[in-house]
């Protein structure tokens, strides 16, 4: 019990280093002025967003109701990544705890699964605005509203319970550094020299189902709203139905293509570099531009 107690506060006091992007350092300060201007523009949409629905009273709707559950958990995910990686930028490897390293990991894995359940639930809300217009206020109503966002977020943060298994874990000897810009799921597991195979499959499951099941939902939701759709007589009904969806579409394209692209795509025998510039697809970039797609392309 002694030696398995000191081998945990031992792995909470590890110093990891993460590499961030030191292949960058010959380019000075352009790359830490880059995405300070990414994450300014980030978390400046996704305020604005915020403020604009709360100040308009037309704007209080259930899609809009969604629309700022989604900025806020934009915020805190990009929040959760690109502060430690501007400081890494600033001053080189970024020496951070286990415990730490964990929680980043924590964070991004729950918000993101939460962005996901909250795409299936806002692709809800456009199945029953189009194929249940007439219902649609009772149906969509505050309380169900409520529900959904807080099962978003309730779900999303009780969806990364395989960390608990890692905190008893021995970590290897040797140096311990992270070949990445945050904490990701397998750079972690690669830390630990005991037997992590299932906690990879608990992972694996976990973030499969969180990730598969709201694309189904929402594949079910838009096989309905196109059946739907291609009943309504005019031309002109059709297409301000499907401007009802374009934002929405695009938004969940921008999710599961980089997805595919960054864990389906092989990247094996890719640089480092290459590897990470895939990963700022959906860490950085994706939360930077949903918020003005859904802004610029909403008319409902």
């Amino acid at each position: 019990m002694r030696e398995q107690s000191s081998g945990d506060s031992e792995n909470q006091t590890t110093q990891l280093i993460l590499v961030g992007f030191g292949e960058l350092q010959h380019l000075g300060f352009l790359p830490f002025t880059l995405f300070l201007a990414i994450y300014m523009v980030t978390v400046g949409g996704n305020s604005l967003i915020m403020l604009a629905v709360a100040s308009s009273q037309t704007l209080h709707t259930p899609m809009y109701f969604f629309l700022c559950h989604f900025s806020l958990l934009e915020i805190g995910y990009t929040s959760n990544i690109v502060p430690p990686l501007l400081h890494s930028f600033l001053e080189g490897k970024e020496a951070i705890s286990l415990v730490t390293c964990l929680f980043q990991f924590y964070m991004f894995a729950s918000l993101a699964a939460a962005e996901y359940l909250l795409l299936s639930a806002m692709s809800y809300d456009l199945y029953l605005a189009i194929c249940h217009p007439l219902h649609y206020p009772v149906l969509m109503s505050t309380w169900l509203c409520s529900c959904l966002a807080i099962g978003a977020w309730l779900s999303g943060f009780s969806s990364a319970f395989t960390l608990a298994l890692a905190a008893p874990l021995p970590l290897c000897s040797g140096i311990r550094e992270i070949g990445h810009y945050f904490c990701d799921f397998a750079p972690i597991v690669g830390l630990f020299c005991s037997d992590v195979r299932v906690m990879w499959r608990m992972g694996v499951s976990i973030s499969g189902f969180l990730t598969l099941a709201p694309f189904l939902l929402i594949v079910a939701s838009y096989a309905l709203i196109l059946r739907a759709v291609l009943q309504i007589p005019s031309a002109h009904g059709r297409q301000k139905a499907f401007s009802t969806c374009s934002s929405h579409l695009s938004m969940v394209g921008v999710f599961y293509g980089t997805l595919i692209v960054v864990y389906v795509a092989p990247t094996d025998h890719m640089a480092p570099l290459f590897r990470k510039a895939f990963s700022v697809l959906y860490t950085i970039l994706t939360p930077m531009v949903n918020p003005i797609i859904y802004a610029s392309r909403t008319k409902r």
